[in-house]
């Protein structure tokens, strides 16, 4: 007898009340389009679980695809067998057997969804404990801390049998909050704030602005890649590149030098909430952490903020740089971010930027700029480039 499914679990979706539902469906076909590219896998709900059959696949790059789906707080290779006391007792044994050499201390935790089997949760929880003692003389029972939980479910016609549960991510299914557009960067920041809106059920769209050829076309492919990793958490994902050299020339000819960052900024949004508009995204995400450089005081913050009645969601703002890169490192964009490209938040830094801007000049500044005709004629030229998990650089789309 061997591991014929998987049986996955999901935590926030029970509160949903009467949109449960709504979210439990999304949940599926997210598991479904992780799991396309594995012949025969099917995934099936049924009452509070989902399964994932896998017939004949190996099961570890399975696993290793759900583990990625926001919504899953537990993953669990399971043993399927018929509600049958002595079968169950088989697949409890023969799970044991597995990990005997590998575990000293189990408990065993049953859960009885199907009312009309004869034996109860706590009474299966003593008897299955005391035949594992008599099979394996050697473990012994721990029910605060054991190394292995025995979890036995009883669900109708068929009960399920699997070991220690596999962490899952957390957090909602992507797509079930609405679409978003992060502001994404060649930096540390961005990507991790982008996986922490995937994380809250957001569709996520990216802008990047790309200042050719003050950043050279690595940095572009630095961002390419960047996004293409958080494919691997949110599915599609939509880049809009923006041409931006024109507008940085202008800036540095024609403002002060110390508000350039603000100006800057205030047209990077004034640009991303255009192009959030004409793609349904209903707020702007960045990587801002308060106070992390001169652009993410409060007072910068509340100067380039001036510009947007849109919302700006920024999921890092109360983190050090220590805990984004260790998110980074997790979800496999720090080795990419920290590549050595500028991107045009770097070029024409000031010595001196200004920490605490106001508003009336950062104005004044703008009213020097044909301002209307540049943020157009930016929005006109977008590039959009379609990213997909898995799809090779060579087969990306282009518009």
């Amino acid at each position: 007898m061997k591991r014929n499914c998987i049986l996955v679990r999901y935590g926030e979706l029970a509160l949903k009340g009467k949109n449960k539902a709504e979210f439990e469906d999304r949940l599926v076909k997210n598991i479904r389009d992780k799991v396309r590219r594995f012949p025969g896998v099917q995934v099936n709900k049924t009452h509070g679980r989902i399964f994932i059959e896998f017939g004949e696949q190996a099961v570890e790059p399975i696993l290793e695809e759900v583990s990625q789906v926001f919504g899953l707080v537990g993953i669990s290779p399971a043993i399927r067998v018929a509600s049958d006391w002595e079968e169950i007792k088989g697949a409890v044994r023969e799970l044991v057997e597995s990990q005997r050499d590998a575990v000293r201390t189990f408990k065993v935790n049953s859960k009885r969804a199907n009312k009309t089997f004869p034996i109860g949760s706590q009474e299966m929880n003593h008897r299955l404990g005391g035949y594992l003692l008599g099979m394996f003389p050697q473990l012994k029972v721990d029910v605060h801390n054991p190394e292995l939980t025995v979890h036995v479910e009883v669900r109708g016609k068929y009960s399920y049998v699997y070991g220690n549960d596999i962490n899952g991510p957390g957090g909602l299914p992507v797509g079930v909050s609405g679409r978003v557009m992060l502001l994404l960067s060649g930096g540390i920041d961005s990507p991790v704030a982008g996986y922490l809106a995937l994380k809250r059920g957001a569709e996520l769209h990216a802008i990047h602005f790309h200042s050719y050829p003050f950043t050279s076309e690595r940095a572009k492919q630095k961002v390419i890649d960047l996004a293409q990793t958080l494919t691997r958490y949110g599915g599609r994902i939509k880049l809009h590149v923006v041409p931006f050299t024109e507008i940085q020339t202008e800036i540095n000819k024609h403002c002060f030098e110390s508000y350039s960052i603000t100006v800057m900024r205030r047209i990077m949004l004034r640009i991303s909430e255009e192009v959030a508009k004409r793609n349904g995204a209903l707020a702007l995400v960045t990587g801002e952490s308060l106070g992390q450089v001169a652009s993410q005081t409060l007072e910068s913050m509340n100067a380039i903020n001036d510009v947007t009645r849109m919302p700006i969601l920024r999921p890092v703002i109360g983190m050090d740089k220590h805990e984004i890169m260790n998110i980074a490192k997790r979800i496999g964009t720090y080795e990419t971010s920290i590549l050595p490209y500028e991107d045009c938040c770097t070029v024409f830094l000031p010595k001196a930027p200004k920490t605490k801007p106001d508003k009336e000049v950062a104005r004044a500044q703008e009213a020097k700029l044909d301002l209307e005709r540049l943020i157009q004629e930016a929005v006109d030229g977008v590039e959009v480039i379609d990213l997909v998990p898995e799809q090779p650089d060579e087969e990306l789309s282009y518009f």
